[in-house]
């Protein structure tokens, strides 16, 4: 699809959190504002000898990539589709000169050959001689003055200059940066950094160094940036002051090195990241962002950045964009491209990154992603009475439905369903079963969170959506899951008649768990809330002196109550089951707690109940804090507006990546973020990074992942990551 915009067409189990989030949090609502939305196009190529005069752009966008003597050019490709680098015959007798380095230069391009510097804007008067056969280094002055090297030696050219000025560098020269507040060249070698002033002629030291690699002239601060094999260092360009060596870097063995107004970017043997004004760093690295892994030469367009590495160029786009505005790219992108048979579904590509190459997968939660999903519309509609909207709440709705109806067991919701012959039963006999309907297979072993999903979405829809058959069809869908569930004394019974491994919430399975192990608490606080959800639409009394059973004679309500802060591993003296559901924090658990809070809060029988529940809500959030998760937040915006980390919510929505394609993610190198020992949370850094820069991950994730490799076979839909805290953090008024 090709992309457009709409603006324009703790202590905590043993684990200190170390977060820089502020102690109260923030509330309130964010009015909503254009923000810059990063996106990358990328033109695949193995490129070999490349280097800081490699890569060229002029004002008008042209690109031109210079690959031994060649020039190469981007071409046919846009965001998800990659293009490839062709040979660029606009000019056909450039194709004669022995090219040898390339350079924008008042917003054209400016070529070095074995015999001048030329060009062909400026009609092509720009042509100078020099005598430096194997010049490779070019940089340009303030008035059509230029200065080359071939590593040995410099010249220095300018149009009518009368005798030639050629001097021996004391070292090989590496790069040339005209500075020009000082009207001067900077020289670099790999020990040293010479200063050339045009008007004496003279090349001066100025500087020891050690394993320098690139420069840029920082006109903002009067300031020289010098990249090394391990950080960066800023060299006052009038003082002569240098600073100390900055390491703490997303990767420290620096290429080239470029400025840009108040940004710096720094391309590295492993990816390449840009310092912005508020001293974060953004970090380009893998095939979200780049083709290849060393980046050689950067350049700039008015929205774009180019980074060219030894395997293509990576085109990182810029385009100012409002959440709304990727609301509506996210609701296009998911209905055009993850809609199965009314679910919400995730793509198997047969070619990495290639969405035409894709295949809509069934899985063992399409409930659950298509109740996000549908919830998502349901917070639309009600927003926004948008007709899109209630199309796709009607078909997921019919998808949801048949999940009861295409089986046989009465009340049981089946985790999916596809044409018959499409799906081996042989593979996975046990949840693979064939439907009373010959033309149609259903699978099996429903788990608690396909059920507390089914619960979330039909108390949302027949809550806030203004449609008579929605909201009866949701009461009675509630209806029928939750009166199978007392029918078969708490458990979900399925096609063998017995319970399915994870659907029970009988008191003899739930409390037979130590205190200290999650699904205690868990199924607890889903099944109240799911009684409570019933109870609300039905009315039916059964639902009600179920869930005050469970809480006055069962313990449920001290379960749900009990602390995060308990919450750990069992005991050696446990069974085994216990030990294993215990040995880490399960974040599934999270999803199912976060979208049970809905019907357990909204839906409490009296003011008591919900203010305990309150409680209960707000010690998970504190828990969950440091993930900066936009849907943890939204949904804590339900009982505490004025408190419930809202930046970090805009934080994680503007921050997200459009690409949601598995591409391999490393940041385990990384100079720049702090590890923590390995602990029961496994949260890896003391800081979460950006979703820009991590894999993409579905709200059961552990967001501290650092490392994935998925190759770029599989993409996610932004149904239930995305558009689920958004439309619901319009509909709870604090995004607006």
């Amino acid at each position: 699809m090709k992309l457009h915009f709409y603006a324009m067409a703790l202590s905590f189990s043993g684990l200190v959190q170390l977060t820089a989030l502020g102690q109260s949090g923030s509330g309130g609502q964010h009015i909503d504002q254009a923000f810059v939305q990063e996106h990358a196009i990328l033109y695949p190529g193995n490129l070999q000898n490349l280097g800081p005069y490699s890569l060229g752009s002029n004002e008008v966008g042209n690109i031109q990539i210079l690959h031994g003597n060649t020039l190469l050019k981007p071409a046919t490709a846009q965001f998800q589709v990659w293009g490839k680098l062709v040979e660029d015959k606009s000019y056909l007798p450039i194709a004669d000169k022995n090219i040898q380095a390339i350079n924008g230069y008042q917003g054209e391009l400016v070529y070095l050959d074995d015999e001048a510097v030329f060009s062909n804007a400026w009609a092509g008067s720009l042509f100078i001689r020099h005598e430096l056969p194997t010049a490779h280094i070019l940089e340009g002055g303030s008035n059509f003055d230029f200065l080359i090297s071939d590593g040995k030696q410099i010249q220095y050219l300018r149009e009518g200059l009368e005798q030639a000025v050629v001097l021996s560098a004391p070292q090989e020269i590496l790069e040339i940066e005209f500075d020009p507040i000082q009207e001067k060249f900077w020289v670099l070698s790999r020990e040293r950094l010479f200063r050339f002033d045009p008007l004496n002629k003279e090349l001066r030291e100025m500087l020891d160094g050690k394993d320098l690699r690139s420069m840029s002239f920082h006109a903002e601060n009067n300031e020289l940036i010098l990249g090394t094999a391990e950080g960066y260092f800023t060299y006052d360009a009038l003082s002569g002051k240098r600073s100390d060596l900055n390491s703490k870097l997303p990767w420290n063995e620096i290429l080239v090195v470029e400025s840009q107004d108040d940004e710096l970017w720094f391309g590295t043997t492993k990816g390449a990241f840009v310092l912005l004004p508020s001293g974060e760093f953004n970090y380009y690295y893998l095939e979200r962002w780049i083709p290849g892994e060393q980046v050689y030469d950067i350049a700039f367009g008015e929205n774009e950045i180019y980074l060219l590495t030894d395997q293509g160029l990576g085109t990182i786009v810029r385009e100012k964009m409002t959440l709304e505005e990727k609301a509506a790219f996210f609701d296009e992108y998911t209905r055009k491209n993850h809609i199965r048979n009314g679910f919400n579904a995730s793509l198997e590509l047969n070619e990495p990154g290639k969405l035409e190459s894709g295949k809509l997968d069934d899985s063992d939660n399409d409930g659950l992603w298509t109740s996000m999903y549908l919830a998502s519309q349901g917070f639309r509609y009600a927003v926004t009475k948008s007709p899109e909207a209630m199309a796709q709440i009607r078909q997921s709705l019919l998808a949801m439905e048949r999940l009861f109806t295409i089986n046989p067991v009465a009340g049981f919701p089946s985790r999916s369903f596809e044409r018959s012959g499409y799906i081996e039963q042989l593979a996975d006999p046990d949840r693979w079963q064939h439907a009373p309907d010959p033309e149609w297979d259903w699978k099996a072993t429903t788990s608690s969170d396909e059920a507390i999903g089914h619960i979330f979405v039909y108390g949302v829809l027949a809550e806030i959506v203004e449609d008579d058959w929605v909201k009866s069809k949701s009461i009675e869908l509630i209806d029928t899951l939750m009166s199978h569930i007392l029918s078969h004394d708490l458990y979900l019974y399925d096609y063998d008649g017995k319970p399915t491994q994870w659907g029970k919430w009988n008191p003899d399975y739930v409390n037979n768990f130590p205190p200290e192990v999650g699904d205690r608490k868990l199924n607890s606080s889903n099944i109240i809330g799911m009684l409570q959800t019933a109870y609300h639409f039905t009315g039916k009394e059964k639902y009600k002196k179920k869930a005050f059973e469970l809480m006055d004679e069962f313990g449920y309500m001290e379960n749900l109550m009990r602390p995060m802060a308990v919450i750990g591993q069992a005991g050696e003296e446990s069974d085994s089951y216990s030990q294993m559901l215990s040995e880490a924090w399960n974040h599934s658990d999270d999803e199912m707690y976060f979208v049970g809070y809905w019907g357990l809060y909204r839906y409490a029988f009296n003011p008591e109940l919900k203010r305990k529940y309150k409680e209960a809500i707000l010690d998970h959030w504190q828990a969950e804090r440091p993930e900066k998760d936009a849907l943890w937040n939204i949904m804590t915006a339900m009982v505490q507006p004025e408190k419930f980390d809202l930046e970090e919510s805009i934080w994680f929505l503007q921050k997200h990546p459009l690409d949601l394609i598995h591409w391999n993610v490393k940041n385990s190198h990384r100079k720049d973020i702090e590890l923590l020992d390995q602990n029961f949370r496994r949260q890896s850094t003391t800081q979460v990074l950006p979703p820009s820069e991590t894999r993409i991950a579905r709200h059961n994730a552990n967001r501290f992942t650092l490392d994935s490799e998925r190759g770029g076979r599989s993409a996610y839909s932004p149904g239930d990551i995305w558009l689920l805290p958004y439309w619901m953090g319009r509909y709870l008024g604090v995004i607006e």
